[in-house]
């Protein structure tokens, strides 16, 4: 690649492709025209010598190349955010504390590598993480921020969908090489499994699947994920997490592929009014692009 005569603009017609899937949706998002993104996003791809997304006729569909090279794109763009907020004087006030609500998984798995990323990018901001699964806290202006998987219906918030996560049926190498890997949904049921407590999520999912199951049937249950988690790491049975959990533990594998789970959308939630807030402006817009490549 030729960095002499790199331009941003091609970059930002790439992450912006990225984040809508259609040449459709990066134009409007950009306020360009669809014939402009193309020839933008053909560019990079000369420039950088790959191709970043395969046409089809649904859309654009990202490349492993596009993927790998997303997480630098989003950390050019917070950036160049940064850049236009020194230009503008407004430095200064990208400053002090902001306060982030997330559930438990979210804030002990997922935000700790992102705001390390953030710290680069605002290293005069400080954060106060709250984990915490209920709205109230945001509500009561306990927290600035919050990323909920759940959108709140409330009209004094803001919500942003900013991804999506997928859930998967998963086991530890050594509870399968001891009871043997399901091959079939109904093969759940001649397994230990790990369920919740009183949530009842699993078991609403199990009904959907012509499938009836009591507290009985689960061999470990818990409410708390950080604890379900790790029942599933020291092979108790059969869990089901976050898929991003997955890449934290080699010797935790997804079984059931053909399991048709629910993905559960990622809400990026601020209060209406502190939105022009220069700081909490700052670190709601690094999370709305790192968080998604995060999950």
């Amino acid at each position: 690649m030729h960095t002499e005569r790199f331009d941003w603009d091609l970059v930002r017609a790439f992450l912006a492709a990225l984040e809508h899937g259609s040449l459709l949706g990066a134009a409007r998002a950009l306020g360009s025209s669809q014939p402009t993104l193309g020839r933008q996003i053909g560019a990079l791809e000369v420039q950088l010598g790959t191709v970043l997304f395969e046409r089809t006729g649904r859309g654009l569909l990202p490349t492993q190349a596009a993927l790998q090279l997303a997480d630098a794109a989003r950390a050019m763009q917070a950036g160049a955010d940064a850049l236009a907020r020194a230009a503008s004087g407004g430095t200064a006030a990208v400053s002090g504390t902001v306060r982030i609500s997330a559930s438990q998984p979210v804030a002990c798995h997922v935000l700790p590598p992102v705001l390390a990323q953030m710290r680069q990018v605002l290293p005069d901001v400080q954060v106060e993480l709250v984990a915490s699964n209920a709205l109230s806290n945001l509500l009561r202006r306990e927290a600035d921020i919050a990323l909920r998987m759940v959108r709140p219906d409330q009209a004094s918030l803001v919500a942003k969908r900013i991804g999506v996560v997928g859930v998967s049926a998963c086991a530890h190498r050594d509870y399968l090489r001891r009871r043997g890997t399901p091959r079939q949904p109904q093969d759940l049921l001649q397994h230990e499994l790990v369920g919740s407590d009183r949530q009842q999520d699993i078991v609403r999912g199990f009904a959907a699947m012509g499938q009836e199951v009591t507290s009985a049937h689960f061999a470990f249950r818990t409410d708390d994920l950080i604890a379900y988690w790790q029942a599933v790491r020291a092979g108790l049975g059969i869990g089901f997490v976050a898929t991003y959990m997955l890449r934290e533990d080699s010797a935790v594998l997804p079984v059931l592929p053909q399991l048709k789970l629910p993905t559960l959308p990622m809400w990026l939630v601020v209060h209406r009014e502190i939105r022009t807030s220069a700081r909490i402006r700052a670190v709601y817009d690094f999370l709305a692009q790192a968080v998604p490549s995060a999950l």
